[in-house]
């Protein structure tokens, strides 16, 4: 299980709350906009890692501490993390192990976005269901100012969001887009004030967390496996029916015709 904590310090950590069954994992390293060191993105894949395990949460919010969600990856690490080819896949490999943990994170995932979203942080924000942009955002990616190509396993979940035409945007012009801009691109889900993002992240787990918990994980099951390719087998679409033998699709039909509110409890 994860370690919970809230409290905020110098040292650069991901850090992780709880309330009921909605957790909050936030990217602190404020002196540099939360940008993520090698140590970050480790944290990162093993808290989600580990709440992906936990049956009891219905919501993870994924934020940045204080007024940025996350300005990328702590380049001044770069020179030695990255100094060989070796060196460079390794680093790379965890950034996408913990990109992968989110985006396969059986437990559905709300990024609450205030401020620059840059390389790394819109790697993140791209990994999670749904994004809620606070007005004053920016998102995009200008590593071609720095001279390096984004990693195939970090390019995977932008792509796969934005599309060809609005990634090589992002990629080939280095643009930053307003909060409205990426909401007009597909890239976040809406758009709200600066000081309500926080809020309406909060309200989005929270309706969340309203529904059949088992539902939400099939549904990004489903979504994920559709996603593929290959056919649907026979086996695949029989189990599509699991909820037929849930206590919680027998409580939210009787909920339903006895006109009150379900209390589902993922079984």
């Amino acid at each position: 299980m994860m370690t919970i904590t809230n409290t905020s310090t110098n040292t650069p950590a991901i850090l992780g709350s709880r309330e009921h069954d909605i957790a909050t994992v936030t990217l602190s390293n404020p002196g540099k906009l939360n940008a993520l060191n090698a140590a970050m993105w480790q944290q990162l894949h093993s808290i989600m890692r580990s709440l992906g395990e936990d049956d009891t949460l219905r919501c993870i919010i994924i934020r940045g501490e204080g007024a940025a969600f996350a300005a990328g990856g702590d380049l001044e690490e770069f020179r030695t993390a990255r100094a060989t080819v070796d060196l460079a896949m390794s680093y790379h490999e965890a950034v996408g192990a913990a990109l992968a943990a989110i985006a396969q994170c059986p437990v559905p995932t709300v990024a609450a976005i205030l401020g620059p979203c840059i390389g790394g942080g819109l790697e993140i924000a791209c990994a999670c269901d749904l994004r809620i942009a606070a007005r004053n955002a920016q998102l995009g990616a200008p590593i071609m100012k720095l001279g390096f190509s984004m990693y195939p396993g970090e390019l995977e979940g932008l792509l796969a969001l934005a599309g060809p035409a609005v990634t090589k945007e992002i990629l080939l012009e280095g643009k930053l887009f307003t909060a409205d801009e990426a909401y007009a691109k597909g890239l976040v889900s809406r758009v709200v004030e600066d000081a309500a993002v926080f809020d309406e992240a909060l309200a989005t787990a929270r309706r969340i967390a309203k529904g059949a918990p088992l539902v939400a994980r099939a549904h990004k099951q489903w979504i994920n496996r559709l996603g593929d390719k290959n056919p649907l087998t026979t086996e695949e679409k029989r189990a599509s029916f699991y909820f037929l033998d849930t206590a919680d699709y027998k409580e939210g039909l009787a909920a339903f015709l006895d006109k009150r509110p379900p209390q589902f409890r993922g079984q």
